[in-house]
């Protein structure tokens, strides 16, 4: 860019080359990244909107989980006479990560009365009606999903789950009268992603957990320091063989 002087002399401003990203910083980028203080912010949050005790419910740790890991696009299901103060949670986790918070439910009627709960708390969330594969059509690049055991098509619903290029944490609450007694993570997860880690917290009705990446996350990383590791699922006893 040239610049004109008094006496019509010119000189050039030098342009400034952004430094180009290393490997480790785009690696970085491609993978969910933990942040604590936006977890607690979250967390608190929560506790102060659904005006819980002092006991560990399941509202604030989802919260705190999805804003922790700065989920962009956090997606639940619900039904007519669910809690809603976990939706509440994930209300709150998408305020401060400045994403995107969407409920899906299976018709009309539970569509009315998630609206008014929510709007009752203070709330504006968006909600798609509809079928599992109609419903996820549009919702691209799930950074956090929480489902409801209880519902007969909640493994279906992580089947057809599009997660983000960063991966993904997947929830299912009430996992303790999970419906359907056969269910493994892999069963559920296309070859285009693979489990990280899972674990099961004795928290409300059982929350089984499960951190997913992608097959682009970590695809920079060097050979040779990948490692299995075998997890055995406490409530089936199925044993599942985890790379890392």
């Amino acid at each position: 860019m040239k610049f004109a002087t008094k006496n019509n002399t010119t000189w050039k401003k030098k342009e400034i080359k952004k430094p180009e990203k290393t490997q480790e910083e785009e690696e970085e980028e491609m993978k969910l990244v933990w942040s604590p203080e936006t977890a607690s912010k979250a967390y608190i949050d929560t506790v102060r909107s659904c005006e819980l005790s002092q006991e560990s419910s399941v509202a604030e740790l989802v919260s705190a989980m999805a804003a922790g890991w700065n989920a962009k696009l956090i997606v639940e299901t619900w039904s007519e006479g669910g809690v809603i103060k976990t939706s509440i949670g994930l209300a709150v986790a998408s305020r401060h990560t400045g994403g995107r918070h969407v409920c899906i439910v299976p018709d009309e009627q539970s569509r009315f009365e998630y609206v008014t709960a929510m709007e009752q708390a203070g709330m504006a969330p968006e909600v798609v009606v509809g079928e599992p594969e109609e419903a996820m059509g549009g919702l691209t690049g799930i950074d956090f999903l929480v489902v409801d055991c209880r519902r007969n098509d909640f493994a279906r619903i992580l089947t057809v789950a599009k997660l983000g290029h960063r991966g993904g944490v997947l929830v299912c609450k009430n996992a303790s009268s999970r419906s359907a007694s056969n269910f493994g993570w892999r069963s559920v997860l296309d070859g285009g992603s693979r489990l990280v880690r899972t674990v099961f917290l004795p928290v409300g009705k059982g929350l089984d957990i499960a951190h997913v990446a992608t097959s682009g996350e970590n695809s920079g990383s060097k050979k040779g320091k990948s490692r299995w590791i075998k997890h055995i699922d406490r409530e089936s006893g199925e044993v599942n063989v985890i790379r890392r």
